[in-house]
């Protein structure tokens, strides 16, 4: 089944990843990720994992400004602890693009290509996410204002009854279409600096 069309007014984000380099997975470790990329590994399009996309693509354009950013090379730190609220949602899409994990990721080669301790929770940072290029300690802040984009009024009402088993065939289109409304202006909002603020770290 096909994904939304305005999926598409999404950023994309290419980045360089040493290990794919070394082990042959893509030529010179390029790899370009989408928003659909994220929906497919939460299995979800929500303003969290859109407003978790957009903040990963604008923080990483910041902390990068002359080149790609280097998956695996970044440490991804999130006030929230991961079983709060949608911290681990938030999570998992930096972790997509960054390579990021707590201890569960690649151990590494040699020294090399390490993925483990960089991503940490509740850790005593402003905004939603810092990151950190691990190469020259260069950090960005990153926060999202959801508020900017209201929820529609009659969100709430809908879900319940969908959930309730309530609803007909025409209510649940109903609540798809507005649930993915908001998403549609964040992604097309993508370059407002008042949604997403990136502040460089002193």
């Amino acid at each position: 089944m096909p994904m939304p069309d305005f999926f598409a007014f999404a950023p994309t984000l290419t980045v360089r990843d040493p290990l794919a380099d070394f082990l042959g997975a893509a030529e010179e470790g390029v790899l370009t990720y989408s928003y659909t990329d994220a929906v497919r590994l939460t299995g979800h399009s929500c303003p969290t994992v859109a407003g978790a996309w957009l903040m990963a693509c604008r923080g990483l354009a910041a902390l990068y400004p002359e080149g790609l950013p280097e998956r695996g090379g970044i440490l991804v730190e999130l006030p929230g602890r991961r079983d709060e609220g949608v911290t681990g949602v938030t999570a998992s899409v930096f972790t997509l693009v960054t390579g990021a994990t707590e201890d569960s990721g690649f151990r590494g080669l040699a020294g090399r290509f390490n993925r483990r301790n960089l991503l940490g929770f509740g850790r005593g940072v402003p905004g939603d996410v810092r990151l950190t290029r691990l190469a020259t300690g260069a950090a960005v802040d990153v926060a999202l204002d959801l508020g900017l984009v209201p929820a529609d009024p009659e969100i709430g009402a809908l879900m319940g009854a969908c959930l309730m088993g309530e609803a007909d065939e025409a209510m649940g289109a109903d609540f798809r279409a507005r649930w993915q409304g908001r998403v549609r202006v964040l992604l097309e909002r993508a370059a407002d600096p008042a949604l997403v603020r990136v502040a460089p770290v002193a």
